[in-house]
């Protein structure tokens, strides 16, 4: 259906949406946009009785056009199966005052799962015969095994994963080491989740590289930086809302809020395009640990990066650079990429910039925010556990602190998405439940201590990691980075031709 897809920098060329999925990040360093998105809404009423497959089908449908009807629906139906252990993918839950979106019923129980399981699927309908893709990501802990999962053993795709060394919790680096596969590759970096990603886009527009691998191997990205990634995570929102029609909380037509933990503010993006595409959303709350530079970027319109980068109760979000937000700013700037490329040129070469006092009205009508420090996070989950019953990770607990503060002065019906199953951050969980207990040292004890307190089930997933074989773990220093890529692809892509040739 045409070349629609351009960059957030740049509209001198124009990409399919294939293009734009297989190739992750535009040339000129931009994220792929659709600049008529939100020209044509969905039908509300045409869609709730839709179930999750069927509202996949139809929301991919309008985001990634050239794709067919029949890779759509193949693609949603191979990746959102039995899976997930629910039925409804991402049901919701009656939590008190409010309602929580859980994302964390997928194979790595956490909200990439809704991008990663379907991606690959995506990705396999975009490149060519012949061609092989290597996907490129960095992780703050969730999408590397998300990601890893969900590509591993797919014909002609290789992955390479980095996270930041001591930046992801004992369970998220246990997962990404325990994962088969043998076109996955996963390693350490001395440095944090911003150095991965900075280096990770360097990688992307390194000419020399490049050239290295060939005509036939290109570079692509699971981040949420990959139109195919972030279009999934815009169903469940439209599927929050069905859930709170068909409850009766709500009816068809009315506003609804959203709190929304974010770190490189992909999930709360997505909102962003739910409400573009007819979404009743009020308010998108925008929710921070203590690397809290959205929250001031949203208040005072002033996005520095020039501050400590802290390792919080919730690794997740430890993230400085928000690269989704540049997305946003297209958007609200009226597809101003001028303005963008020069608001990110600023970004790179200082560390900051400053958007005008009316893109920041603009911005403050859509999205509140607020930040939770590690204690708040952690009395957060201690207090509704005692309360309500119900227990949350700490990304989520960072969520619901902003989220209560906010409800004070806003009755609209809230929405809480709730990021990670708790198990994940079994320390973190277990330490908000007992803060003067002595807890056992090793993760499977904490989980079934956790358990036996809750009566909430470990995910199969996250118990066996004990008693799975685990890669060698490596580190590398960033400026090892590009070496690793080019040598893993040799590996990688080696390895498959050699299994098709013995196939043969």
């Amino acid at each position: 259906m045409g070349k629609k897809f351009t960059s957030t920098r740049s509209e001198q060329f124009y990409v399919s949406a294939k293009e734009a999925l297989k190739k992750g990040l535009a040339s000129d360093r931009g994220l792929f946009v659709d600049p008529e998105l939100g020209e044509e809404q969905l039908d509300l009423a045409e869609i709730l009785n839709l179930d999750y497959q069927e509202l996949a089908q139809k929301i991919l449908a309008c985001l990634l056009p050239d794709f067919s009807p029949a890779e759509i629906k193949a693609s949603v139906l191979n990746a959102y199966d039995d899976k997930f252990d629910s039925k409804q993918i991402t049901p919701l839950r009656q939590v008190g005052g409010f309602y929580a979106l859980e994302l964390w019923h997928g194979p790595t129980s956490a909200f990439k799962d809704l991008g990663l399981q379907i991606l690959p699927y995506l990705l396999k309908y975009a490149i060519s015969p012949g061609e092989r893709s290597l996907v490129l990501t960095a992780t703050s802990g969730d999408t590397g095994k998300a990601a890893l999962e969900g590509f591993k053993d797919t014909e002609n795709v290789g992955i390479v994963v980095f996270y930041p060394d001591g930046g992801v919790s004992s369970i998220q680096e246990k997962q990404m080491l325990t994962t088969n596969g043998t076109n996955t590759k996963v390693a350490a970096i001395t440095g944090n989740f911003d150095d991965a990603q900075q280096h990770v886009k360097e990688i992307f527009n390194d000419v020399q590289l490049q050239e290295k691998l060939g005509e036939r191997v290109h570079l692509s990205s699971a981040n949420s930086i990959n139109i195919g990634r972030l279009a999934p995570q815009v169903v469940y929102y439209f599927a929050a809302y069905q859930q709170l029609v068909a409850q009766g909380t709500i009816e068809l037509g009315d506003q609804v809020n959203f709190t929304v933990p974010t770190g490189n503010f992909g999930d709360v993006l997505a909102g962003y395009y739910a409400k573009l595409l007819g979404l009743p959303v009020k308010k998108l709350i925008v929710a921070s640990n203590a690397n809290n530079v959205l929250v001031d970027f949203f208040s005072n319109g002033v996005y520095d990066r020039n501050r400590p980068f802290l390792q919080t109760a919730a690794p997740s979000m430890d993230i400085q650079v928000s690269s989704n937000l540049e997305r946003l700013l297209y958007y609200e700037s009226g597809l101003d990429s001028g303005y963008v490329k020069k608001l990110m040129d600023q970004l790179e070469a200082t560390g900051r910039y400053q958007i005008t006092a009316k893109l920041l009205e603009n911005l403050q009508a859509d999205f509140a925010c607020g930040y939770s420090t590690d204690a708040q996070i952690k009395a957060a989950i201690r207090e509704v556990y005692e309360q309500e019953g119900y227990l949350m990770d700490p990304h989520t607990a960072a969520g619901y602190h902003v989220m209560h503060a906010y409800q004070k002065r806003d009755s609209t019906p809230m929405v809480l998405l709730s990021t990670a199953n708790p198990y994940k951050f079994a320390e973190t969980t277990a330490q908000a439940l007992w803060p003067q207990a002595n807890l056992p040292a090793d993760t499977v004890s904490l989980m079934q201590k956790i358990a036996e307190y809750t009566h909430m089930s470990i995910p199969q997933n996250l118990l066996e990691l004990d008693h799975l074989p685990q890669r060698s773990k490596k580190v590398l220093v960033p400026a090892e980075m590009q070496e690793y890529v080019k040598e893993q692809t040799e590996a990688i892509f080696d390895d498959q031709s050699q299994s098709t040739s013995n196939q043969r």
